[in-house]
């Protein structure tokens, strides 16, 4: 059913393209196909990253039955943006098969990823879906709040400017008739917050990401790519970028993009879990000694910045918890926490260009906002996130 409503919005959308083959039927997806698009906004000091991925993607799709798998890629660095298929050759050998080239465009602009994605999607619709985001990122923090310093979700400075995609543009673009995905992963900094996971909770069954700086290579695609068309293979995915890291992990000795030795962390959430986890944490918290709030100064926070290099604040959220509950409620609700995660791990030290090598010792995978000020703007922009209303946030005074 979702398949035969979703071909039918794509049409109604690409009526609106000349550039479409309107005019011709969708083919129908193969049982078991799946298409993944990997949209790389690297129009900024990630450009270069961007090439060196493309090429660990093809790869990784050796490996991969490209007769039911699609790996689409939508291109945005210091040349014009292009979306193309990894396909095979008469000669057998990989490349990009071009879609669609375009004029140079605001790659974080929701209509401009709706356009790629549905597309995309249309061209090739398949039985299920998977969706990366590679770009520069904030977490859940809108921008341009609380300063113009911190990245949000990606960035694109073409032609001068500096524009950003906040949480509440890619839900919009999510919410557009969209194919319901298997994973959504992102390729960025600090994007595995329990805010982030629950605005996007509907619309996919998993959710991956780091709830720190990523490695500056990034994903290692090589490995990562054969398991995006497997299917609840999110673990997986998560295991491979993990080990990749590991495998490499010196403290940071030598560290280099070319031989990252700084380790990561990198965590895999269920979505399906999410309304549980808030439910049980508004609940617990409803119920907590609201007359004795205890200073949160010993909670890990993941965000090594100082204020003036753009601090946000991204705290460990199960600490965050045990220190505000009692601990047989702190027992219940952690039951509920681990029951969201399918994969977690980190080195036993992440690399921050802010402050270096720093200890993970004691974390759980799972960011937590904690105000600094509840009159902060920050803290203004925080009680608009679904999170903080479906986990009854105000009960925190916040």
């Amino acid at each position: 059913m979702r398949m035969k409503l979703y071909t039918l919005l794509c049409i109604s959308f690409f009526l609106l393209f000349t550039a479409c083959n309107q005019d011709d039927d969708p083919v129908p997806p193969e049982v078991g196909s799946r298409t993944v698009l990997v949209y790389i906004v690297a129009d900024n000091t990630l450009s270069s990253f961007a090439k060196e991925d493309v090429e660990e993607m093809i790869a990784g799709m050796e490996s991969v039955d490209l007769s039911s798998s699609n790996l689409l890629v939508y291109q945005d660095d210091r040349v014009a943006p292009v979306l193309f298929r990894i396909s095979r050759n008469k000669k057998g050998r990989l490349e990009k098969e071009i879609i669609k080239e375009y004029a140079e465009q605001v790659s974080t602009k929701a209509s401009v990823m709706k356009e790629v994605m549905h597309r995309a999607f249309y061209e090739y619709p398949a039985d299920s879906y998977g969706l990366v985001y590679w770009s520069h990122a904030d977490g859940w923090i809108p921008y341009p709040v609380p300063s113009a310093s911190t990245r949000w979700i990606g960035q694109d400075t073409g032609e001068g400017q500096d524009d950003r995609m906040n949480i509440s543009d890619f839900v919009d673009v999510l919410d557009d008739g969209m194919p319901h995905f298997d994973f959504i992963m992102f390729d960025a900094c600090f994007m595995m917050s329990v805010e982030v996971a629950y605005e996007v909770r509907n619309y996919t069954d998993y959710y991956i990401g780091s709830p720190t700086e990523n490695p500056g290579p990034g994903a290692p695609y090589d490995k990562v790519v054969p398991y995006m068309f497997k299917p609840g293979a999110a673990a997986q995915m998560a295991e491979a970028y993990f080990n990749h890291y590991k495998d490499n992990y010196k403290a940071g000795e030598g560290i280099s993009n070319a031989n990252w030795t700084g380790g990561t962390s990198i965590c895999a959430v269920r979505t399906d879990a999410l309304d549980d986890l808030a439910d049980v944490t508004g609940q617990l918290l409803e119920r907590a000694d609201n007359e004795s709030v205890p200073s949160f100064n010993t909670v890990f926070d993941y965000d090594k910045r100082d204020m003036e290099e753009g601090h946000v604040g991204y705290y460990d959220f199960s600490q965050m918890m045990e220190m505000r509950l009692d601990a047989d409620a702190y027992v219940a609700w952690k039951n509920v926490f681990d029951a969201s995660i399918v994969y977690w791990n980190t080195t036993d030290k992440n690399y921050s260009m802010f402050k270096r090598m720093f200890s993970m010792e004691g974390t759980n995978g799972i960011t937590h906002y904690i105000p600094l000020s509840v009159d902060s703007k920050a803290a203004e922009a925080y009680r608009s996130m679904a999170w903080y209303k479906a986990a009854g946030l105000e009960n925190m005074g916040w």
